[in-house]
Order: C-alpha cells, then structure tokens, then sequence
C-alpha cells in the first residue's frame, strides 16, 4: 500500500530532521524538501489513476473536457500552494507562506472564470 510507503518515508524523514536540528540545523529545511518531492513522488502514481478514471467517466458522460482538464490543473495548484506554504511555515516564513497561499488562491480563482461563466449561461438557460 502507498499510504505505509508514504507513513515511513515521513517518520524516517522527522527522526533525520530531528537529528539535524540538534546538529546542523541549516540542513533540516532540506532534508524537509527532499522529504516532500518524495512524498509527493510516491502519491502520483495514485494521482494518474484518478486522472485516467475522470477522463473514462468524461467519454461515458456529455460533461465537456475542457472543464475537467481545468478542474485537475486546480486540484495540482491546490495541491503545490499547500506544499509550498507547509516549507514556508516550516522555515519559519510565515509572511511568506500567507502570501504564496494568497497567491495560490487568486491564480485558482482565476482559472475557475470559464467554469462559473458556464454556470451562469446554464442557469439564465434554465430561468424564463
């Protein structure tokens, strides 16, 4: 199963950071960053099977593609905005990390517009 792989490569990952700390504490933040590339690595697999299923329920439905390719590229936006902002808070930056979920937030937003435009068409279709 992922999840024991995911579960040991993050207790391994806090016992070297706690090392570190104590040691040569410049080197934990990496050591934090090379934990979470892995971390994410390891989940991705998982990630292409979802893909592949929302893309065989897209073919079975009349939901447009467009809007399910926009719909990934925000949940691996979502997704990368978290991972960034937990190394910020990590670091000690948490300017930073409100500031690159601020961004994270305003880009998602941004990328929602054709979805909610959709939307909107649908429902004054619908009214009289």
């Amino acid at each position: 199963m992922d999840i024991i792989k995911i579960i040991g490569v993050a207790f391994i990952a806090v016992i070297i950071i706690v090392i570190l700390k104590q040691y040569r504490p410049e080197f934990a933040i990496y050591a934090s960053i090379i934990a979470g590339v892995l971390i994410l690595t390891l989940a991705s697999g998982t990630l292409s099977g979802i893909i592949d299923m929302i893309n065989s329920i897209s073919s079975k439905t009349n939901i447009n593609s467009e809007f399910l390719v926009i719909l990934i590229k925000i949940t691996g936006i979502a997704i990368l905005t978290e991972f960034a902002v937990s190394i910020c808070k990590d670091s000690g930056e948490s300017a930073i990390a409100s500031k690159v979920d601020i961004g994270g937030k305003i880009i998602i937003i941004s990328m929602s517009i054709p979805i909610i435009n959709a939307l909107i068409d649908t429902v004054v279709k619908i009214l009289p």
